[in-house]
C-alpha cells in the first residue's frame, strides 16, 4: 500500500507540538479590523489548539 500524503494546505495552518497537541490560528484577523475592539484583535493574535472533535480528522491531513 502507497504511503498517505501530507495534505500541504493543511500542514501550513496547523501544527503539531512535542505532546501531540494540534495548533491553530484564530479566524478573523484577516481584514475588517477597524471595527474590532484592540482586545479581540489582542486575543486573536495567539493560537489555540484544535477541538477535540476535530481532533482525529486534522491530524489525519498532517500525518
Amino acid at each position: 500500500m502507497a504511503k498517505q500524503k501530507t495534505k500541504r494546505g493543511a500542514a501550513k495552518r496547523l501544527k503539531l507540538k512535542k505532546s501531540g497537541v494540534i495548533m491553530r490560528r484564530k479566524a478573523g484577523k484577516s481584514h475588517l479590523l477597524s471595527s474590532k475592539s484592540r482586545k479581540r484583535k489582542r486575543r486573536l493574535r495567539k493560537p489555540t489548539r484544535v477541538s477535540k472533535s476535530d481532533r482525529k480528522r486534522t491530524k489525519s491531513l498532517i500525518y
